[in-house]
């Protein structure tokens, strides 16, 4: 797997997962938002996106 995220995308990827796992987990706030923040929190941490390899696009400044 190529890393396609960068630091910045990835830090934005850390938060917002973060967030909607928490929202999904303890408000209440369905297993969409859960699933969503798993996501995320996968692809920042792993540095590569699927959906950017799809796509053709690159975060990540070498």
């Amino acid at each position: 797997m190529e890393k396609n995220v960068g630091s910045m995308d990835r830090n934005i990827r850390f938060g917002a997962g973060a967030v909607l796992l928490i929202w999904g987990l303890v408000f209440k706030g369905g297993i969409l938002l859960t699933l969503i923040g798993i996501v995320l929190l996968a692809t920042g941490y792993l540095n590569f996106c699927p959906a950017y390899k799809l796509i053709g696009m690159n975060t990540d400044k070498k």
